[in-house]
């Protein structure tokens, strides 16, 4: 039963039972990566992001079952929104224990808010439907005051731990791959990141700028037919075959040197840069660019308004608003440019402007003596580069 046919149902006051086998991870990102269309997510994600929603949504599972709070209220998180508005089923407040209790690959049935192995209830919650996130979205709205004090306090705290890496430079460290003078395109798997690459095609085309993957932005280029020429990060959200394509491999390591990542990179036999800071990946990657010497960085995907911080969900996102402000105005927003312009006029369109414009030539060739003899000349030339071509066969 395809998503759309739930949202049918539910739209007619009922929602029939369904079946699908379990797919469960703890992390968000790690799950979409094996999750298949029908199937039954079972996650433990407070605050449901816009862009873990959007990698759901993408999966097109049978339903999303929550062991948190989809919505705590801590602030108005958009990512239940976008999983019921594409139809798809939101258990809430799932019983906890759905992770000792179930295994992977097992078939489930949601009935309602349970979730039925045969005929025996495994688990239960709070199915969501809109009205009651619209409900809880309000309420979080409310509270709103209180997440700003505390993104205010954060980029304090995050501003005395790293001034001398914001202010000087201090800890960047060096890279093999040359920036100077050059543009920079950074690229994170987040808002509307697939239509920014397309629209950007031609820019990239014509200024052959460095491009600088964040994560799985390295998968991101591989996609739109691109290769990386660095991958920075934490490497939790790459494939091993962007690893492998050839870029030069930053680690972003805790400010305590340790790197998770830097395990992974050393089992595919590759060599890495280990870049320790407090702040995000995102944030890495840009003060590497400006620190390098990047005439221009154009940011893709990247997170650039308050509500994006904030449905982040970290207090470390704090550290993006005073990177972008270290970076300055060599940071160029590439978000939303496929919103901000389109081409109206279309491939055939400009086909069938070529095709008329030859016709006209060709008639305009024939209406004379002149023009018809160059016809007749061409016509030759045409026939005898036909027979050329079918004798070397």
């Amino acid at each position: 039963m395809t998503p759309m046919r739930l949202a049918l149902l539910r739209n007619r006051g009922r929602l029939d039972p369904a079946e699908g086998v379990v797919r469960m991870d703890k992390r968000t990102k790690n799950l979409t990566k094996r999750l298949r269309p029908g199937d039954i997510a079972v996650i433990d994600h407070v605050d449901i992001d816009r862009v873990s929603a959007e990698a759901l949504v993408a999966c097109q599972p049978l339903a999303v079952v929550n062991i948190a709070a989809s919505i705590s209220g801590r602030y108005p998180n958009l990512g239940p929104q976008i999983i019921v508005d594409a139809g798809i089923p939101l258990l809430d407040h799932a019983d906890p224990d759905l992770f000792v209790r179930l295994h992977e690959g097992e078939r489930l049935r949601l009935d309602g808010d349970l979730l039925m192995k045969g005929d025996e209830p495994v688990g239960k919650g709070e199915l969501l439907g809109p009205d009651a996130v619209a409900e809880a979205m309000a309420e979080a709205r409310a509270g709103l005051s209180v997440q700003l004090e505390a993104f205010a306090a954060n980029t304090m705290e995050y501003l005395r731990r790293e001034r001398e890496l914001l202010i000087d430079g201090v800890g960047v460290p060096d890279i093999v791959t040359p920036v100077e003078g050059r543009h920079v395109l950074i690229v994170v798997r987040g808002y509307h990141y697939k239509e920014d690459l397309v629209t950007l095609r031609p820019y990239i085309r014509e200024y052959r700028p460095l491009l600088m993957a964040v994560d799985g932005g390295a998968d991101a280029l591989l996609e739109a037919g691109l290769r990386p020429d660095l991958i920075v990060g934490d490497m939790d959200s790459v494939s091993d075959e962007a690893l492998q394509c050839g870029a030069e491999l930053v680690v972003h390591a805790y400010r305590d040197g340790r790197a998770p990542g830097l395990e992974r990179v050393h089992d595919l036999g590759l060599q890495a840069v280990l870049f320790p800071a407090a702040g995000t990946s995102e944030d890495v990657a840009m003060l590497l660019a400006d620190d390098k010497g990047a005439e221009l960085i154009v940011a893709v995907g990247t997170h650039a308004t308050l509500v994006e911080f904030l449905d982040k969900g970290r207090s470390g996102m704090a550290s993006t608003f005073l990177t972008r402000l270290r970076v300055g105005g060599k940071l160029v927003d590439a978000k939303g440019v496929s919103r901000l312009y389109r081409s109206r006029v279309s491939t055939f369109q400009v086909v069938l402007l070529v095709t008329s414009g030859l016709v006209a030539m060709a008639a305009a060739l024939a209406s004379t003596e002149t023009g018809r003899t160059f016809l007749d000349f061409v016509s030759s030339r045409w026939d005898d580069l036909v027979f050329w071509v079918q004798g070397l066969f």
